[in-house]
């Protein structure tokens, strides 16, 4: 019997299992908002910070690295229910959203690199070259617009809707 109260008894208060799942959830997700915004591709940051963190809560219960699955579970429960909440004040409150999710940048205008946004986002030139050719571009002059959006993809955006095609 004893061994079923190791498993399922909580061996840490669910308080503090809830503050420490807070803190390290909020302080990964604004610091890789920050840092990493388009190296996220098209998962979007949450979505990949969930998992990681999940994965890693999930991983500690099952290796026995705490000795309750309670401790595990309600980890992973703090987890989500903080990317709910997040998604949730973005999704009612356009303030919140512009700080959460952030809007997109532009880097060219008119053919014309804005170099000021593409140092700000470490985008070199001949990474936004390869996101233009992407899109059947060949030439800059051709390109109306390109913008990071804020899960870090590219949106290219043909002068007059002329495409260049191989």
């Amino acid at each position: 019997m004893s061994d079923w109260q190791r498993l399922l008894v909580p061996d840490t208060p669910l308080w503090e299992i809830a503050v420490r799942g807070t803190v390290i959830y909020l302080a990964l997700f604004f610091l890789l908002r920050v840092l990493l915004k388009r190296e996220s591709g098209s998962t979007g940051m949450t979505d990949l910070l969930v998992i990681v963190l999940i994965a890693d809560a999930a991983q500690n219960a099952m290796a026995d690295d705490y000795t309750s699955i309670t401790d595990g579970v309600a980890l992973v429960a703090v987890i989500i229910g903080w990317a709910y909440l997040l998604d949730l004040l973005a999704y009612r409150w356009p303030a919140v959203a512009r700080i959460i999710q952030p809007g997109s940048l532009v880097l060219v205008r008119d053919w014309r690199m804005l170099r000021r946004n593409m140092r700000r986002e470490l985008v070199t030139e001949d990474e936004l070259y390869a996101q233009i050719r992407q899109q059947g571009i060949e030439h800059l002059t051709d390109v109306k617009e390109v913008r990071m959006e804020s899960q870090g993809q590219f949106s290219v955006i043909p002068r007059g809707g002329r495409r260049s095609r191989d």
